[in-house]
């Protein structure tokens, strides 16, 4: 069984998300950006164990997707754009691919590789928990932007309709920025999606 709890900071108010299994007390962090100290402190005190960070888009393994990595060592260049100042980030240390289990304690997640909104995009998905990690590829409402270096809609779009809106109605999804969104209500409610039933619009 798997136990989410949430993390909101920075200038875009990024999500991120310390995700335990119950059963061993095994943890992972998702996306920690500005919301990282915050996040270390709750690892202390719920007394869970961090084992690897996993990032959608060091003293434990960083996971990434090798189609990130150009935008990933960029970062300092990208937060200056915004007029943000960032530290050069540690390298990654093992690579995520597509249909790859990833294991952490007794939970286990799907890697789904969902570039569009970024060449190396992939969400985590818990099929026994029913709930899935998604970073910016879709939110309540709406869906990633495609706007910024290596985004593309059309990409963006499939990866929705072949990745996302594959899983079961009550999958509930973990965006980004934002609340938390069943995949069943997107499907039916998601101005981006609705027009063309099922992300069709790719």
């Amino acid at each position: 069984m798997i136990r989410i709890r949430a993390f909101t900071g920075g200038g875009f108010a990024e999500n991120g998300y310390v995700v335990a299994c119950e059963r061993s007390g095994a943890a992972v962090a998702v996306d920690p950006g500005a919301a990282a100290g915050r996040m270390v402190a709750t690892l202390r005190s719920d007394g869970v164990r961090l084992e690897a960070v996993l990032l959608t888009f060091p003293e434990v393994p960083i996971w990434m997707h090798p189609g990130a990595l150009r935008l990933y060592q960029a970062l300092p260049q990208q937060a200056a754009a915004f007029g943000l100042t960032l530290a050069p980030q540690p390298a990654p240390d093992r690579e995520l691919a597509h249909a790859q289990t990833f294991t952490f304690g007794e939970s286990t997640f799907e890697v789904r590789f969902t570039p569009g909104h970024s060449p190396g995009h992939v969400i985590f998905v818990a099929h026994q928990d029913r709930l899935a990690l998604v970073g910016d590829v879709i939110f309540q409402g709406s869906i990633g932007r495609t706007d910024l270096p290596g985004g593309d809609f059309y990409t963006l779009m499939r990866s929705i309709r072949e990745q996302v809106l594959t899983l079961p109605d009550d999958t509930v999804l973990y965006p980004g920025h934002g609340p938390t969104t069943p995949v069943g209500d997107e499907r039916e409610g998601n101005p981006f999606l609705v027009a063309h039933f099922g992300g069709r619009l790719a």
